[in-house]
Protein backbone atom coordinates (compact mmCIF):
# COMPACT_ATOMS: atom_id res chain seq x y z
CA UNK A 1 0.00 0.00 0.00
CA UNK A 2 1.37 2.99 -0.86
CA UNK A 3 1.76 5.82 1.63
CA UNK A 4 1.13 9.62 1.13
CA UNK A 5 4.61 11.78 1.12
CA UNK A 6 2.80 15.20 0.69
CA UNK A 7 -0.66 16.59 2.21
CA UNK A 8 -2.32 20.02 2.73
CA UNK A 9 -5.60 21.56 1.66
CA UNK A 10 -6.51 23.30 -1.46
CA UNK A 11 -8.22 26.28 -1.18
CA UNK A 12 -10.34 26.22 -4.67
CA UNK A 13 -13.01 28.69 -4.14
CA UNK A 14 -13.33 31.47 -0.87
CA UNK A 15 -15.51 28.95 1.51
CA UNK A 16 -14.16 25.25 -0.08
CA UNK A 17 -11.38 23.51 1.20
CA UNK A 18 -10.50 19.58 -0.38
CA UNK A 19 -7.72 17.63 1.51
CA UNK A 20 -5.50 16.44 -0.85
CA UNK A 21 -1.98 14.43 -0.91
CA UNK A 22 0.52 13.33 -3.38
CA UNK A 23 1.81 9.61 -3.21
CA UNK A 24 5.09 7.98 -3.38
CA UNK A 25 4.48 7.06 -6.78
CA UNK A 26 3.95 10.87 -7.40
CA UNK A 27 0.01 10.42 -7.71
CA UNK A 28 -1.94 13.45 -6.60
CA UNK A 29 -5.20 12.58 -4.50
CA UNK A 30 -8.37 13.94 -3.31
CA UNK A 31 -9.71 12.37 -0.64
CA UNK A 32 -13.29 10.81 -1.38
CA UNK A 33 -14.73 13.48 1.65
CA UNK A 34 -12.96 16.11 -0.18
CA UNK A 35 -15.04 14.77 -3.33
CA UNK A 36 -18.08 14.87 -2.21
CA UNK A 37 -17.59 18.17 -0.48
CA UNK A 38 -16.51 19.51 -3.87
CA UNK A 39 -19.45 19.05 -5.53
CA UNK A 40 -22.00 20.66 -2.80
CA UNK A 41 -21.39 18.21 0.68
CA UNK A 42 -24.07 16.17 0.36
CA UNK A 43 -25.54 15.52 3.79
CA UNK A 44 -26.91 12.18 3.42
CA UNK A 45 -25.24 9.75 5.70
CA UNK A 46 -21.30 10.05 5.63
CA UNK A 47 -19.62 12.20 2.88
CA UNK A 48 -17.69 9.04 1.61
CA UNK A 49 -20.31 6.84 2.59
CA UNK A 50 -21.00 3.93 -1.09
CA UNK A 51 -24.94 3.39 -2.18
CA UNK A 52 -25.96 -0.07 -3.87
CA UNK A 53 -28.30 1.00 -6.55
CA UNK A 54 -29.80 -2.49 -7.86
CA UNK A 55 -26.65 -4.24 -7.90
CA UNK A 56 -25.63 -1.75 -10.80
CA UNK A 57 -22.27 -1.35 -8.52
CA UNK A 58 -21.16 -0.11 -5.40
CA UNK A 59 -21.03 3.89 -6.33
CA UNK A 60 -20.10 6.85 -4.76
CA UNK A 61 -22.91 8.72 -2.95
CA UNK A 62 -22.19 11.48 -5.59
CA UNK A 63 -22.60 9.69 -8.44
CA UNK A 64 -25.29 6.88 -7.33
CA UNK A 65 -28.12 8.08 -9.05
CA UNK A 66 -30.07 6.18 -11.56
CA UNK A 67 -30.22 9.12 -13.77
CA UNK A 68 -26.55 9.46 -13.72
CA UNK A 69 -25.32 6.08 -14.86
CA UNK A 70 -25.67 7.29 -18.42
CA UNK A 71 -23.60 9.80 -18.62
CA UNK A 72 -20.20 7.70 -16.04
CA UNK A 73 -17.86 6.16 -19.11
CA UNK A 74 -16.28 2.96 -17.98
CA UNK A 75 -12.63 4.32 -17.58
CA UNK A 76 -14.62 6.74 -14.38
CA UNK A 77 -16.77 4.41 -13.37
CA UNK A 78 -14.04 1.98 -13.23
CA UNK A 79 -11.68 4.35 -11.25
CA UNK A 80 -14.74 5.07 -8.46
CA UNK A 81 -15.50 1.18 -8.24
CA UNK A 82 -11.85 0.64 -6.93
CA UNK A 83 -10.81 3.95 -4.63
CA UNK A 84 -6.95 4.26 -4.32
CA UNK A 85 -6.35 2.86 -0.51
CA UNK A 86 -3.11 4.64 0.83
CA UNK A 87 -1.82 5.15 4.47
CA UNK A 88 -1.90 8.76 5.82
CA UNK A 89 1.21 10.66 6.25
CA UNK A 90 1.55 10.39 9.52
CA UNK A 91 0.69 6.66 11.73
CA UNK A 92 -0.78 4.30 9.80
CA UNK A 93 -4.13 5.52 9.28
CA UNK A 94 -6.20 3.81 6.06
CA UNK A 95 -7.75 6.45 3.61
CA UNK A 96 -8.78 6.35 0.57
CA UNK A 97 -9.20 8.74 -2.43
CA UNK A 98 -9.48 9.57 -6.16
CA UNK A 99 -7.00 10.48 -8.82
CA UNK A 100 -7.05 14.05 -8.74
CA UNK A 101 -7.64 14.29 -12.57
CA UNK A 102 -10.55 12.16 -11.77
CA UNK A 103 -12.70 15.41 -10.33
CA UNK A 104 -12.82 16.99 -13.36
CA UNK A 105 -14.50 14.40 -14.91
CA UNK A 106 -16.79 13.68 -12.30
CA UNK A 107 -18.11 16.95 -12.80
CA UNK A 108 -18.83 16.49 -16.53
CA UNK A 109 -20.44 13.84 -15.55
CA UNK A 110 -22.87 16.49 -13.93
CA UNK A 111 -22.46 19.19 -16.77
CA UNK A 112 -23.41 16.29 -19.79
CA UNK A 113 -26.57 15.45 -17.75
CA UNK A 114 -27.70 19.17 -17.24
CA UNK A 115 -26.97 19.54 -21.09
CA UNK A 116 -29.57 16.43 -21.69
CA UNK A 117 -31.93 17.63 -19.50
CA UNK A 118 -31.41 14.75 -17.20
CA UNK A 119 -30.70 16.29 -14.00
CA UNK A 120 -33.48 15.86 -10.81
CA UNK A 121 -34.09 18.97 -9.69
CA UNK A 122 -32.77 18.20 -6.62
CA UNK A 123 -29.08 17.83 -8.32
CA UNK A 124 -29.52 21.30 -10.42
CA UNK A 125 -27.12 22.87 -7.50
CA UNK A 126 -24.46 20.15 -7.80
CA UNK A 127 -24.32 20.67 -11.74
CA UNK A 128 -23.60 24.61 -10.71
CA UNK A 129 -20.93 23.43 -8.07
CA UNK A 130 -19.59 21.62 -11.04
CA UNK A 131 -19.54 24.27 -13.69
CA UNK A 132 -17.77 26.35 -11.19
CA UNK A 133 -15.07 23.86 -10.58
CA UNK A 134 -14.76 23.23 -13.79
CA UNK A 135 -14.08 26.60 -14.63
CA UNK A 136 -11.22 27.11 -11.60
CA UNK A 137 -9.77 24.22 -12.62
CA UNK A 138 -9.24 24.97 -16.46
CA UNK A 139 -7.60 28.86 -15.29
CA UNK A 140 -4.64 27.19 -13.69
CA UNK A 141 -4.44 23.45 -13.87
CA UNK A 142 -5.66 20.77 -10.88
CA UNK A 143 -2.08 19.05 -10.90
CA UNK A 144 -0.23 22.51 -10.04
CA UNK A 145 -3.31 22.83 -7.72
CA UNK A 146 -2.61 20.19 -5.56
CA UNK A 147 1.43 20.41 -5.83
CA UNK A 148 1.26 24.05 -4.20
CA UNK A 149 -0.57 23.06 -1.65
CA UNK A 150 1.17 20.14 -0.15
CA UNK A 151 4.42 21.73 -1.02
CA UNK A 152 5.50 19.30 -3.55
CA UNK A 153 5.85 22.17 -6.24
CA UNK A 154 9.52 21.92 -4.36
CA UNK A 155 10.39 18.26 -4.81
CA UNK A 156 8.59 18.68 -8.31
CA UNK A 157 11.45 20.80 -9.28
CA UNK A 158 14.17 17.79 -8.66
CA UNK A 159 12.35 14.85 -9.97
CA UNK A 160 11.52 17.42 -13.21
CA UNK A 161 15.55 17.97 -13.19
CA UNK A 162 16.03 14.05 -13.54
CA UNK A 163 13.58 13.98 -15.95
CA UNK A 164 15.25 16.65 -17.98
CA UNK A 165 18.72 14.79 -17.49
CA UNK A 166 17.09 11.41 -18.18
CA UNK A 167 15.66 13.17 -21.84
CA UNK A 168 19.60 14.96 -22.46
CA UNK A 169 21.93 12.34 -21.52
CA UNK A 170 22.20 8.87 -23.02
CA UNK A 171 22.83 6.02 -20.18
CA UNK A 172 25.62 4.49 -22.51
CA UNK A 173 27.92 6.53 -24.59
CA UNK A 174 26.64 6.42 -28.18
CA UNK A 175 28.62 5.71 -31.27
CA UNK A 176 31.16 8.42 -32.08
CA UNK A 177 29.79 10.92 -34.65
CA UNK A 178 31.41 14.52 -35.35
CA UNK A 179 28.88 17.10 -34.27
CA UNK A 180 31.70 20.23 -34.06
CA UNK A 181 32.22 21.02 -37.53
CA UNK A 182 35.39 21.99 -38.76
CA UNK A 183 34.01 25.66 -39.16
CA UNK A 184 33.34 25.97 -35.63
CA UNK A 185 36.69 26.18 -34.66
CA UNK A 186 37.85 27.95 -38.08
CA UNK A 187 35.80 30.87 -36.55
CA UNK A 188 37.28 30.44 -32.93
CA UNK A 189 40.58 30.86 -34.26
CA UNK A 190 39.68 33.63 -36.87
CA UNK A 191 38.37 35.33 -34.04
CA UNK A 192 41.69 34.78 -31.95
CA UNK A 193 43.87 35.89 -34.55
CA UNK A 194 45.14 32.49 -34.68
CA UNK A 195 46.54 31.00 -37.76
CA UNK A 196 44.54 28.16 -39.72
CA UNK A 197 45.27 25.09 -40.04
CA UNK A 198 47.26 24.83 -37.37
CA UNK A 199 50.90 24.66 -38.22
CA UNK A 200 52.89 21.13 -37.90
CA UNK A 201 50.36 19.80 -35.42
CA UNK A 202 47.07 18.78 -35.21
CA UNK A 203 46.20 19.56 -31.60
CA UNK A 204 44.65 22.52 -30.29
CA UNK A 205 45.96 24.64 -28.00
CA UNK A 206 44.40 23.73 -24.76
CA UNK A 207 42.05 27.15 -24.08
CA UNK A 208 39.76 25.78 -26.64
CA UNK A 209 38.39 22.73 -24.30
CA UNK A 210 37.71 25.98 -21.57
CA UNK A 211 35.89 27.43 -24.54
CA UNK A 212 34.07 24.65 -25.81
CA UNK A 213 32.69 24.38 -22.06
CA UNK A 214 32.09 28.09 -21.78
CA UNK A 215 30.10 28.84 -24.79
CA UNK A 216 28.46 25.42 -25.48
CA UNK A 217 27.82 23.30 -22.82
CA UNK A 218 27.47 25.98 -19.92
CA UNK A 219 24.78 26.97 -22.11
CA UNK A 220 22.52 23.91 -22.44
CA UNK A 221 20.09 23.12 -19.56
CA UNK A 222 20.64 23.59 -15.95
CA UNK A 223 22.38 20.04 -14.87
CA UNK A 224 23.92 18.88 -18.31
CA UNK A 225 27.30 19.46 -18.20
CA UNK A 226 27.79 18.47 -14.39
CA UNK A 227 26.21 15.35 -15.44
CA UNK A 228 28.54 14.71 -18.50
CA UNK A 229 31.83 15.87 -16.30
CA UNK A 230 30.35 12.71 -14.47
CA UNK A 231 29.91 10.59 -16.72
CA UNK A 232 32.98 11.40 -18.64
CA UNK A 233 35.53 11.76 -16.28
CA UNK A 234 38.92 13.44 -16.35
CA UNK A 235 41.88 10.49 -16.24
CA UNK A 236 44.11 11.22 -12.86
CA UNK A 237 46.97 10.82 -14.86
CA UNK A 238 46.62 12.47 -18.61
CA UNK A 239 43.90 14.52 -17.31
CA UNK A 240 42.15 14.41 -20.19
CA UNK A 241 38.78 12.59 -20.82
CA UNK A 242 38.86 9.61 -22.71
CA UNK A 243 35.58 10.37 -24.47
CA UNK A 244 33.71 13.52 -25.82
CA UNK A 245 31.27 15.05 -24.27
CA UNK A 246 28.69 15.24 -26.26
CA UNK A 247 29.28 11.05 -27.24
CA UNK A 248 26.92 10.55 -24.03
CA UNK A 249 24.37 12.73 -25.61
CA UNK A 250 20.50 11.11 -26.32
CA UNK A 251 20.26 10.82 -29.83
CA UNK A 252 16.80 11.59 -29.44
CA UNK A 253 16.97 15.15 -27.94
CA UNK A 254 20.39 16.19 -26.45
CA UNK A 255 22.75 15.98 -29.93
CA UNK A 256 19.20 17.41 -31.92
CA UNK A 257 19.19 20.26 -28.97
CA UNK A 258 23.56 20.43 -29.65
CA UNK A 259 23.70 20.79 -33.21
CA UNK A 260 20.78 23.42 -33.10
CA UNK A 261 22.92 25.32 -30.80
CA UNK A 262 25.98 25.25 -32.19
CA UNK A 263 24.44 26.37 -35.81
CA UNK A 264 23.06 29.63 -33.84
CA UNK A 265 26.28 30.34 -32.36
CA UNK A 266 28.48 29.85 -35.52
CA UNK A 267 26.28 32.54 -36.62
CA UNK A 268 26.75 34.47 -33.85
CA UNK A 269 30.37 34.02 -34.73
CA UNK A 270 30.02 35.05 -38.44
CA UNK A 271 28.36 38.35 -37.35
CA UNK A 272 31.56 39.07 -34.96
CA UNK A 273 34.80 41.18 -35.70
CA UNK A 274 36.98 39.90 -32.45
CA UNK A 275 36.28 37.32 -29.69
CA UNK A 276 35.52 40.08 -27.15
CA UNK A 277 32.93 40.94 -29.62
CA UNK A 278 31.63 37.54 -29.84
CA UNK A 279 31.31 36.80 -26.11
CA UNK A 280 29.43 39.59 -25.92
CA UNK A 281 26.60 38.65 -28.50
CA UNK A 282 26.72 34.88 -26.97
CA UNK A 283 25.75 36.60 -23.33
CA UNK A 284 22.84 38.74 -25.07
CA UNK A 285 21.43 35.84 -26.79
CA UNK A 286 22.35 33.23 -24.51
CA UNK A 287 22.79 34.01 -20.58
CA UNK A 288 24.33 31.35 -18.99
CA UNK A 289 21.99 29.77 -16.27
CA UNK A 290 19.07 31.32 -17.72
CA UNK A 291 18.62 29.12 -21.13
CA UNK A 292 15.42 27.17 -20.23
CA UNK A 293 14.06 23.98 -22.68
CA UNK A 294 10.24 22.65 -22.89
CA UNK A 295 11.71 18.99 -22.13
CA UNK A 296 8.23 18.14 -21.50
CA UNK A 297 6.64 18.59 -24.68
CA UNK A 298 7.98 15.64 -26.41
Amino acid sequence: MLKATHKGTLKILNDLELECAVLEDKTRIFSERATAKALGGMRSGSHWMRKKEDNFSMMPIYLSAKNLIGFIDDSLKNALLHPIEYQSIHGNKICHGIEATMLPRICEVYLKARDANALLPKQLHIAEQADLLIRTFAKVGIIALVDEATGYQKEREKNELERLLSLYLSEERIKWAKHFPDDFYKEVYRLNKWVWPPLHTSKRPGVIGKYTNDIVYERLPKGVLEKLKELNPTDEITKRRKDKHHQFLSSGIGQPELKNHLLQIMGIMRASKSWGQFLVLLERAFPKGKIQLDLLSY
